[in-house]
């Protein structure tokens, strides 16, 4: 690996961290005021319109993003009618789309479980345009691993709630107020990442570029709707069968414990997407680099995860307040499962997708789909508490899959994966046995906060006596030394 591609993998990696840190930071603080504004019908409610939006974004995306990142240009020029080519046909797929969700909206909030709630389903999908202006210079950004644009860009994002959505939800106290939130942010995506972008948009178009782009888009827009499946085909399910009250439960404890583990997940796949794609002519340093972000990431990742399962009533108490008690269970086993979900289902597709095998992460997606839906229909049929243990624990089959797709395709061990994290399992395994005494003893949230403290500091010990991440944190250790102001 070039020492300018480690220059600016290293960058990246952290500007894309510290945005995710602050992200996660500040975003849980306008959760938690809405969350006591609003009640779970209300989440309910945006998460059947989220489920609409997100659908529909997959086709006006159609896996451009993806390409422009991966795909390896022979020139400037090219890059930039390739930009423009999937720039116009965001735009022209999104409108149209809008306008098919304008004409069939009662039938879609019919379908989706929220009967008369079509106008909200119609105002929420103004933002597939908007976002389409906006999502290619966000992949422009990402193939140059200008990771610190984007941070400006997300900050600003974030605290718009602050002044948008948290006041209308003071004055509506209704999902109206994020939905106007959602579209504010957009809007705010749109026109500053616009403005910073170098490239702008120009009236060039080339059906040979798009169908060049489509055939490999096609799979990573094929595996979207997989993922869009296996992430809201369950929704789709719960909100058919169980109370808006149940469905907000649901989806806002998987959105919560998504936001934590978000931490280490969403600052670290879109850098290691980039960085793989540029070595996939290089398969041991492609590997060699898979195995570092493995490790680097997983000593965060296991402990968050087993953290989240201990603590998950301290979670939601500090984060949903007490109306949100019954989302304890889900968020304790979706946290802990999550953790190590990133590790062997998201970083492996990524792998596929970056060495330009989208049409194995297609099947791969198939075969979860598979298992999953059943799974939910059979378990929603039973039980809120069955419902989920059950879609936390098929979670599983993903994982094991990838694990053998990624061993016979690229040579990567899940023994060596293991092997690498061994001291991080040891020191978790340390910290877990702390956090069952300090959980069974806390009888305050007080004394449960300075518990967390405390696995923390026991992790982190047992961590250092191993040479090996001594060797990996130091380095890091010294950099936050230098920003603080230490020696």
């Amino acid at each position: 690996m070039s020492s300018s591609i480690g220059v600016k993998i290293g960058k990246a990696t952290r500007w894309s961290a510290i945005t995710e840190i602050m992200a996660k930071v500040i975003v849980p603080i306008s959760n938690m005021l809405l969350a006591r504004l609003l009640v779970p019908e209300m989440f309910g409610v945006v998460a059947t319109v989220s489920m609409v939006i997100s659908f529909t974004e997959l086709f006006t995306d159609a896996g451009f993003q993806k390409y422009l990142v991966q795909h390896e240009f022979n020139n400037k020029e090219e890059l930039n009618k390739a930009t423009n080519v999937a720039f116009w046909t965001n735009i022209a797929i999104s409108v149209f789309l809008w306008i098919i969700i304008v004409i069939f909206s009662k039938g879609i909030a019919v379908i989706v479980g929220n009967a008369g709630k079509e106008l909200a389903i119609v105002i929420a999908c103004l933002g597939l345009p908007i976002t389409a202006f906006s999502s290619i210079q966000n992949a422009r950004f990402k193939r140059e691993f200008d990771y610190k644009t984007l941070f400006n860009v997300r900050m600003f994002a974030i605290l718009i709630p602050f002044f948008v959505t948290i006041p209308l939800a003071l004055i509506t106290r209704s999902y109206w107020a994020i939905i106007i939130g959602s579209l504010a942010v957009n809007f705010s995506n749109a026109v500053i990442l616009t403005i910073r972008s170098e490239w702008k948009p120009s009236m060039f178009f080339d059906f040979t570029i798009l169908k060049n782009m489509f055939q490999f888009s096609m799979w990573s827009m094929f595996e979207s709707i997989l993922v869009w499946l296996i992430n809201w085909g369950d929704i789709l399910i719960v909100s058919s069968i169980l109370s808006s009250h149940y469905l907000g439960l649901y989806t806002t404890s998987m959105s919560t414990v998504n936001s934590i583990i978000g931490v280490v997940s969403a600052a670290m796949v879109p850098v290691l997407l980039s960085s793989l794609s540029r070595l996939q002519k290089d398969p041991q340093q492609f590997k060699d680099l898979y195995y570092r972000f493995s490790k680097l990431s997983s000593i965060l990742l296991i402990p968050m995860g087993i953290g989240l399962f201990l603590y998950r009533d301290l979670v939601v108490s500090i984060l949903l307040g007490n109306a949100w008690s019954e989302a304890a269970a889900f968020v304790g086993i979706w946290g802990l499962i999550s953790a190590f979900g990133i590790l062997f289902n998201s970083y492996n597709g990524t792998a596929c997708i970056a060495m330009g095998k989208p049409k194995i992460s297609v099947i791969v997606q198939i075969l979860q789909i598979i298992v999953i839906i059943p799974a939910v229909y059979i378990s929603v049929n039973i039980s809120y508490d069955s419902l989920t243990y059950t879609r936390a624990l098929v979670r599983i089959e993903g994982m094991l899959i990838y694990i053998f797709v990624v061993w016979k395709l690229f040579r990567i061990s899940f023994f060596r994966i293991i092997k690498d994290s061994l001291p991080v399992i040891i020191s978790s395994g340390v910290m877990a046995l702390a956090g069952v005494i300090f959980v069974n003893y806390s009888n305050s949230e007080l004394v449960s906060m300075v518990s967390i403290l405390g696995c923390v500091v026991i992790y982190f010990t047992v961590l250092m006596i191993f040479p090996s991440m001594r060797l990996e944190i130091r380095p890091y250790v010294i950099k936050m030394g230098k920003i603080v102001g230490l020696k």
